[in-house]
């Protein structure tokens, strides 16, 4: 039992920056509260002691404004930070080392009895004011944004926001890794950094302006290989410096020695 207990104060060091000591942690913190009285109505709940499970979790809400109903199973480590306004309900299940904080509701979407709340999986964050609706499965590591209103599967590693909850973050990996890379290049070179927002926030425009980054990244790729046809075949045209893109295919289509030549040159002339 005291071991549960130092993880459950250790966690909150770790998740609260605001936490000074042990002492204040004890006396101070209703989602810690909330947490230890929870654990005690739970395994009332399960012997079969429900009336007095139920009066142990009211009076709970009362002192601390968290309403975890004595059915709901909940892991170790489990931080509700500030607390005030959040809801779990009865079959609701959260693995280890998840946070919630304030606002957040674990509802059912049916008055059937049942399965009927979501689960969370290890290592969950659930931002305030944020909804997770249903008999609905969040991945192990996965990020619900805040007032976000969840009422579908979420993968595990995944960040959902918006009303209904989108995702809009996760890992990208072969082809799509590549272009995310290009993009993030192009937005660089244009000094913007539009797909960055894209990432982070469900927003048509950012996602256009990264079409539109593709675009251009194609087109420089193909006014590069003409501009080498075009000297291969004897042509002249006229060199224009452009900055390189490090990480990226896009080039001037001038060597390193004709580009300090043409810099060499223009010096000169302006000298001049």
């Amino acid at each position: 039992m005291f071991k549960r207990l130092r993880e459950e104060i250790s966690c909150i060091f770790e998740r609260d920056p605001a936490a000074r000591n042990v002492f204040e942690v004890l006396t101070a913190y209703p989602g810690f509260h909330a947490i230890l009285v929870h654990r005690f109505s739970h395994r009332l709940w399960k012997l079969g002691l429900k009336w007095l499970a139920r009066m142990l979790s009211t009076l709970m809400r009362w002192f601390t404004g968290i309403e975890i109903h004595p059915g709901a199973s909940i892991g170790q480590r489990f931080f509700i930070d500030h607390g005030m306004g959040v809801v779990i309900g009865e079959t609701a299940e959260i693995g280890d080392d998840c946070t919630v904080y304030h606002g957040v509701t674990l509802g059912g979407t049916s008055w059937k009895k049942g399965k009927r709340h979501p689960m969370l999986a290890n290592d969950v964050v659930v931002g305030a004011g944020a909804k997770v609706l249903g008999p609905i499965t969040v991945g192990e590591g996965a990020r619900i944004g805040s007032n976000a209103v969840v009422v579908k599967e979420v993968p595990a590693g995944c960040t959902v926001v918006g009303i209904p909850g989108r995702i809009v973050g996760q890992s990208i990996t072969g082809e799509d890794a590549v272009k995310d890379k290009k993009r993030q290049a192009i937005a660089q070179k244009m000094g913007f950094d539009a797909y960055g927002t894209s990432q982070d926030m469900p927003d048509p425009v950012a996602n256009a302006i990264g079409c539109m980054l593709d675009h251009i990244h194609a087109m420089d790729s193909q006014v590069a290989s003409m501009y080498k046809a075009l000297k291969e075949l004897g042509a002249e045209p006229a060199d224009i410096e452009l900055p390189t893109l490090d990480g990226c295919e896009i080039r001037t289509g001038l060597g390193e020695a004709d580009v300090g030549k043409k810099r060499d040159e223009g010096t000169k002339s302006a000298n001049t």
